[in-house]
């Protein structure tokens, strides 16, 4: 009876480890396979998603360019003579820029769309805040002292422009 255990150890432990090595082989193989598949999904996804994304990147460079003070106060001619309503037509322009790209803020990080923000705002703010003097009289003569006074903003849209081009770089090394 003895004999016949041990014989029938002899048969099964080679079995035993011929199966346990077989499984870690399956299981590695398994593994390695899930991997190479996300990877080249990945890579699928990589190619159809980077065109999107720098389409994205680039309306959003038009519309920071747009907003600029030299490109927007050339851009948009005032339409009445009073300084104020210039001051409302600048302020509605910039709004109707950004909120035509504000999909454009699921193609890039939180920190770029929130500096893009700020530098509408500030922009907006810098309008708003700017004093008319009196010896202003017509909207024509407003554009030198507003250009500099969109010049001074805290957060400019070239500085949220600096930031859009180094996602973008980090986007395509």
């Amino acid at each position: 009876m003895g004999e016949d255990i041990l014989g029938l150890l002899v048969y099964c432990i080679p079995a035993l480890v011929t199966g346990a090595v077989a499984f870690l082989f399956f299981r590695e193989h398994v593994t390695n396979e899930n991997n190479r598949r996300n990877f080249l999904l990945h890579q699928m996804h990589k190619k159809e998603i980077l065109p999107v994304r720098l389409q994205a990147f680039e309306r959003l460079t038009l519309f920071l360019e747009r907003i600029s003070a030299h490109h927007l106060l050339q851009r948009v001619s005032p339409i009445a003579p009073q300084p104020e309503a210039y001051k409302d037509l600048l302020i509605q322009t910039i709004e109707q820029e950004y909120e035509h790209n504000l999909s454009q803020q699921i193609y890039v990080s939180e920190p770029c769309w929130r500096m893009i923000t700020a530098a509408k705002n500030s922009s907006i703010q810098q309008i708003r805040s700017f004093k008319v003097s009196v010896d202003i009289k017509s909207a024509q003569e407003m554009s030198v002292p507003l250009f500099e006074a969109l010049s001074e903003a805290k957060v400019s849209p070239q500085m949220a422009l600096t930031i859009l081009r180094e996602e973008v770089g980090l986007l395509l090394n």
